[in-house]
């Protein structure tokens, strides 16, 4: 039944056009196509990268960080409190105005020092700058090796200027040195990111960001396994040609150089704009899903993969919307660039702001478990 099961997933009615199936991508007459097996090579490397990671965290990130003035000050931590803490870690982090008052009178603490408290030990779990910076000093490394990388493996081939030309003699075209090593590396790379994603610094897209891992890894290794090596190099060099820009305007974020954030970001937007809203669906998309119509009868391999190049371009569309919206924030006013992925952390005085209705009421000299709350002239030292 496994057997039977295994010839049916395998069939080459499903992955390939009419005529053509796994036949045609063995080895003969001394060309090499790629092969199913080529891919656990990558899990090595996934992990090669992790260890690798970590030296360059060590060795190369952290000094460049305090070259740069990227501090690891740590944030005032919270006073020990069971109470608070069994509610910090049961019911919710971000309580409500009314669970604070409740927590106010169980406690013997003003609202207040309750709400202060809960935002000091948000603070403690969220990321330092440091952490940041080499997060993105890591990722900034690679995406920029990448990029030159596939730049010099595709500058010389026609499928880059001539996009129908990853269909010709499909799926008999050998696979090339340069384009082995450029998706095991890619692809291994992607798989490090899924490794490590519960220690990275988790962003409001997480979800989106692990969809977007997953959808990446599946699309790179489909084309593996169904020789759309041309198209899977076209992508991965789209992607790479506007991450690195990403990663550097984050550094110099958390190092506070506004000006050079500011520049940055705004290439990078206009750069993410040109090659993820206009050449990979007008140019790649259409070439794998609207040519190929021309040439072949739709298969369902056909459709998994531009199924999977949809859910990318989704999610391409979903993070434009995010970083025009930050290329809007700092244009008019020239502020610092800020990640609306973060979870940015709170200040001193936020709370005053978060509950004005309660503000207005302190003012008004309102006492609370006989403390008299103090009004809106208080220091931000407190």
């Amino acid at each position: 039944m496994l057997s039977r099961l295994g010839e049916l997933i395998w069939a080459d009615w499903i992955w390939f056009p009419e005529g053509h199936g796994w036949a045609d991508l063995t080895d003969h007459d001394g060309k090499v196509y790629p092969k199913p097996r080529d891919l656990w090579v990558t899990i090595p490397i996934a992990l090669c990268f992790l260890v690798i990671r970590q030296i360059f965290e060590r060795t190369v990130a952290t000094p460049l960080a305090s070259l740069l003035g990227v501090s690891d000050k740590q944030p005032p931590r919270a006073p020990p409190n069971p109470i608070l803490e069994s509610f910090f870690y049961s019911t919710s982090k971000n309580p409500t105005q009314s669970s604070i008052e409740s927590l106010s009178k169980q406690t013997g603490c003003s609202v207040r020092q309750v709400q202060r408290w809960f935002r000091r030990r948000r603070n403690q779990d969220r990321p330092s700058k440091l952490k940041k910076f080499r997060e993105a000093s890591w990722r900034f490394t690679f995406y920029l090796l990448a990029f030159f990388a596939g730049l010099a493996a595709l500058i010389d081939k026609p499928w880059l200027y001539d996009m129908k030309q990853m269909w010709e003699d499909f799926p008999k075209m050998p696979l090339l040195p340069s384009q082995y090593w450029y998706y095991v590396i890619e692809l291994g790379f992607y798989v490090s990111l899924l490794f490590s994603v519960a220690s990275d610094v988790k962003r409001k897209d997480f979800k989106e960001q692990i969809i977007h891992h997953v959808a990446t890894i599946s699309l790179i290794s489909f084309s593996w396994l169904v020789n759309y090596i041309r198209a899977g190099t076209l992508i991965m060099l789209v992607h790479d040609s506007s991450d690195y820009l990403m990663e550097s305007a984050k550094m110099f974020n958390y190092a506070g150089w506004r000006n050079t954030c500011n520049i940055i970001f705004t290439t990078f937007a206009a750069v993410f704009i040109f090659t993820r809203l206009i050449i990979l669906p007008f140019w790649i998309i259409y070439t794998t899903w609207v040519y190929p119509l021309t040439l072949y009868a739709p298969f369902l391999g056909f459709y998994f993969f531009n199924g999977l190049m949809l859910v990318l371009q989704a999610l391409h569309i979903f993070w434009a919307v995010l970083i025009l919206r930050m290329v809007f924030k700092f244009l008019p006013g020239n502020h610092i660039v800020e990640d609306e992925r973060s979870d940015k952390e709170e200040t001193e005085s936020e709370d005053e702001d978060a509950h004005p209705e309660q503000k207005e009421k302190y003012q008004n000299g309102h006492v609370q478990n006989g403390h008299t709350l103090l009004n809106n002239n208080h220091s931000k030292t407190d």
